[in-house]
């Protein structure tokens, strides 16, 4: 496998927004009140911050994975969480080792920055992705529950 991981680069914005779309794919869905032009300016966002990263999948020049993640919290059970918020790779590519690869590196990244807690969650219908997350032994599994505030809409 020839792919190699390193982070986004700033004017790559759009590159690593298409990819979001493998994310949106079934059993998958557009998140409610999603505007890319928004989450374009977000994706900038991440690539800049000192808290954050995207960390990429490269083949031969094309993007075949990414890993969006955030130093979000100082945790009284666990320390400094990393929260890995995406984690995606081609539909064509799966199966071929680029999310270990992309795992590996964003483990490599919360260590780097003083994180001792790595967190994702995906959704009931990705069997896949649960599966995936599993041989890699997690020292937990749970259930994440989320809500919308109906008065705002996602913040900028």
């Amino acid at each position: 496998m020839a792919v190699e991981i390193r982070e986004a680069l700033p004017g790559e914005e759009e590159q690593v927004l298409a990819m979001y779309e493998w994310l949106f794919a079934p059993p998958g869905a557009t998140p409610p009140g999603w505007r890319p032009e928004r989450a374009a300016d977000r994706v900038a966002e991440a690539i800049a911050g000192e808290r954050s990263a995207i960390l990429v999948a490269t083949d031969k020049g094309s993007l075949v994975g990414l890993c969006s993640m955030y130093i979000e919290l100082n945790s009284v059970r666990y320390g400094r969480r990393c929260w890995i918020e995406d984690l995606a790779v081609d539909p064509g590519r799966r199966s071929q080792g680029i999310g270990a690869v992309l795992l590996d590196a964003a483990v490599d990244w919360a260590h780097d920055h003083r994180a001792s807690y790595l967190q994702l969650t995906t959704a009931n219908e990705r069997a896949d992705a649960q599966r995936f997350y599993e041989r890699r032994d997690p020292i937990a599994v749970g259930v994440n529950y989320s809500w919308g505030i109906p008065r705002h809409e996602p913040a900028d």
